[in-house]
């Protein structure tokens, strides 16, 4: 039998640990591995496939969306010029392992004449909208009877639920209401008013925690992003931004990009 001598055994206890500590160090990563969906490059004009323009009202104007560089962060500016469309993406989430959305957004201005209590007023300067598919005990017969009938109307994609991030008007952040058309979109008030208007603003919220309290389920799948300004009903104009749309994991981090150019009101 070869005995070690200290000085070896000592490095070779060394090198195990290190290896441990680079294996361990490497599961985390993986486990924390963030899921990208909207990080966009300002050498080409326009979002890249599969961000695609949606309409759900031919009849209104389409807001215009470009990429761009925007204080030196690759983004895309949302012009509303009395319209209304959103710029969305199928995705594919699970809301278990990265139930965390982060993202950056600006607004030049909020819309003055906009209340989202009213149909007339039914406008943001931004917004993040998410589509969710529910599991069939969380919805009622009611509900089901009531989507068939939509979904005879505004087509058999309308989800059986959506959730609206918004950059409101007046209405104080944490506000939770029902969208003016249906209660099966709901509308949480994420920004309000001019205060941070000019600035890229983090926002970090917890898409899964968010949709258990507002639609009583945890077993919801996301299926669809968008990002929208809109001003059909208010009659405005409005310019926003939107960057770095990424889910994460509970205990990790939001990966914003690094940038020092410009101010940035931090995530809550």
């Amino acid at each position: 039998m070869r005995v070690l001598s200290p000085r070896l055994g000592s490095q070779l206890a060394t090198c195990y640990w290190l290896i441990c500590l680079g294996l361990i160090s490497l599961s985390a990563n993986c486990e924390a591995a963030e899921n990208a969906i909207g990080r966009f490059d300002a050498t080409h004009s326009t979002a890249p496939p599969p961000w695609q323009l949606i309409r759900f009202d031919k009849s209104a104007p389409p807001t215009s969306y470009s990429v761009k560089e925007w204080d030196g962060l690759a983004a895309v500016e949302a012009r509303a010029e009395s319209s209304m469309a959103l710029l969305g993406r199928k995705v594919e989430v699970d809301l278990h392992d990265t139930p965390i959305l982060c993202w950056r957004w600006r607004v030049e201005h909020v819309l003055k004449s906009a209340d989202i209590h009213k149909r007339s007023g039914d406008d943001y300067a931004a917004r993040v909208y998410l589509a969710l598919s529910l599991p069939e005990e969380a919805m009622s017969l009611t509900t089901k009877a009531t989507l068939k009938i939509a979904r005879g109307i505004w087509g058999k994609d309308m989800p059986d639920a959506a959730i609206n991030y918004v950059w409101d008007n007046k209405h104080p952040i944490g506000m939770q209401v029902a969208n003016a058309y249906t209660s099966r979109a709901q509308m949480i008030v994420q920004q309000t008013g001019n205060t941070q208007a000019g600035k890229w603003v983090e926002e970090r919220v917890n898409i899964k925690a968010d949709v258990a309290k507002l639609f009583g389920t945890d077993k919801a799948k996301l299926f669809l992003l968008a990002i929208a300004a809109d001003s059909d009903n208010t009659k405005e104009n409005v310019k926003s931004g939107f960057a770095d749309l990424h889910f994460v994991s509970e205990n990790q981090s939001c990966n914003f990009t690094p940038i020092s150019k410009f101010n940035i009101a931090k995530e809550k």
